[in-house]
């Protein structure tokens, strides 16, 4: 049986940045119809190579080929009009604009005297149909769901005769539905001729949509397996060059109440509240995952419980205290830490020095501030131990925290905020965007801290994430939570159509009479 052909052969690409080399002679090829996913850790080259692929950077090294054609550098007009086409994991589509408007936008020619608006709305309901890509053409983007944004992403590649087809994380925001519909697309695509490259860190996608494995380690291509001849454990350790074992939570039971919340609402001013009637308890000792699609009440939750935003009704009650208006410095000093879900924008001040972000929340204690000014002797000393205690790589406590790569930013986050065995710990979304490494170093020492004695809330929109750390999960839809459903209670299945909002199967789940 002959192979079919290849549409896409990369040969040789070397990119550096300086000293750093951040792709070190990689060669890969991509057959017609086949679905190869990228592999690695943080830093691994697996960005760096697909804007080569598709023309953001240009290579230092090597040459790339297309359908049997140099493809030329540097150019996504080339990359486009060669048949390479790209869905970005932060959609890049206008809100104020219709789902047809943001798929044709750019492909007439600015000289016709008028957009031939049918014709292009027939050769979009035909892409759907073929594919099985749902699309309310005349609907606005900014009123779509997260799965109907990424169908008309992968239709506006489709539409511009994409043979090859980059996925960057395809199901960073999806639900698990969503998902499955997605995987689905995929098999339609592929058994049409398409090709597809897609960027994931989630073991399962990997399994479930490609037929071959890359490994990128250190810029460097070290595996590339038939996705049927491997399994998790071997490519695991391919990522981070030693074998890696998930920590596993130990049963333990809870203690009292560290955070309570009874009818919490908090208004938008734009119609439905951010938070509708919250009810919600997390006790000492345990994790308390909230898994749901993002915009559905999570980040102005973890706002709330950082001081950022306040009740309008209901309380918040911490270590069995009443909590007022309470500001971030207040709750900082009544012993509650947080992971903010953007370690860029949230997180860290990129310009600032590794000390400077370990003390930005606790400058004013008398260990790191005497009369008003900073002790930078104290400060650098103790961001040396924490650098040591939480395996943060980096030059050392004086090295601007923008150099870091994300997994080592993460730690960093970590240490700040268990160095000081905090009450209560808010994670939000605390390994997004992490590899397998990465996520198993987060998730032992969350598991570590709730061991310890501190009440553990997760807000994901990762289930595996959820499912490997809770001992109960609940569900965030329109600013409302499920009941804490406890641990192997609920399927992945319940889990999708709860996200989706069919809260009319809770009574399956927990039994007549509560909803």
């Amino acid at each position: 049986m002959t192979s079919p052909p290849i549409v896409l052969r990369l040969s040789g690409i070397t990119k550096r940045f300086g000293p750093l080399v951040a792709n070190d002679s990689i060669s890969l090829t991509l057959h017609k119809g086949e679905v190869l996913a990228l592999l690695g850790e943080n830093g691994a080259g697996k960005t760096t190579l697909m804007n080569i692929l598709f023309g953001h950077y240009v290579a230092d090294e090597g040459s790339i080929e297309a359908f049997g054609q140099p493809l030329p550098p540097g150019s996504p007009r080339a990359a486009l009009a060669a048949g390479i086409g790209m869905v970005h994991q932060h959609f890049t589509l206008a809100d104020n604009l219709s789902v047809l408007d943001n798929i044709a936008v750019g492909t007439e020619s600015l000289w016709r005297p008028r957009s031939d608006r049918a014709a292009a709305k027939a050769k979009l309901l035909d892409l759907a149909r073929r594919f099985g890509l749902e699309v309310r053409p005349d609907a606005l983007v900014g009123d779509l769901s997260v799965g109907e944004r990424q169908r008309a992403e992968i239709l506006k590649a489709l539409y511009r005769d994409a043979r090859v087809l980059i996925l960057d994380e395809p199901t960073a925001v999806l639900t698990p539905q969503e998902s499955a519909s997605l995987f689905d697309t995929l098999r339609r695509l592929t058994a049409d001729g398409l090709a597809v490259v897609f960027i994931s860190h989630k073991m399962n996608e990997v399994f479930a949509a490609s037929d071959t494995v890359a490994v990128l380690r250190g810029g460097r291509l070290v595996a590339t397996r038939k996705t049927a001849e491997t399994d998790r454990e071997e490519l695991a350790e391919l990522m981070v060059g030693r074998a890696l074992k998930p920590p596993t939570p130990t049963p333990l039971e809870p203690g009292e109440p560290v955070l309570t919340l009874s009818g919490v609402t908090v208004a938008s001013g734009h119609g439905r509240p951010l938070l509708d009637g919250v009810d919600l308890t997390v006790r000492r000792r345990q994790i308390v995952g909230i898994a749901g699609v993002s915009g559905n009440g999570q980040t102005a939750l973890a706002e709330l419980i950082s001081g950022l935003i306040h009740p309008d009704s209901g309380t918040m009650t911490l270590k069995g205290e009443a909590i007022g208006n309470a500001e971030p410095a207040e709750m900082v000093r009544r012993g509650v830490a947080r992971i903010p879900e953007d370690r860029h924008a949230a997180g860290l001040v990129g310009a600032m020095a590794v000390w400077e972000n370990l003390i930005a929340e606790r400058y004013h204690d008398p260990a790191f501030q005497r009369f008003g000014l900073i002790r930078r002797g104290a400060a650098r000393a103790y961001a040396e131990e924490v650098i040591a205690a939480f395996d943060v790589r980096c030059p050392g406590p004086d090295a601007r925290t923008q150099l870091l790569s994300g997994g080592n930013m993460q730690k960093l986050i970590l240490g700040r905020t268990l160095a000081h065995g905090p009450d209560l710990i808010l994670a939000s979304q605390p390994t997004r965007g992490l590899d397998v490494g990465a996520v198993s170093y987060v998730h032992g020492r969350l598991l570590e801290a709730r061991a310890a004695g501190a009440g553990v809330l997760v807000i994901s929109e990762d289930l595996d994430e959820i499912l490997a750390l809770a001992d109960g999960i609940t569900v965030a839809y329109h600013g409302r939570l499920t009941p804490v459903l406890p641990h192997g209670r609920v399927s992945v299945r319940q889990l999708g159509l709860l996200m989706a909002g069919h809260w009319e199967i809770l009574p399956e789940i927990v039994g007549e009479g509560i909803a």
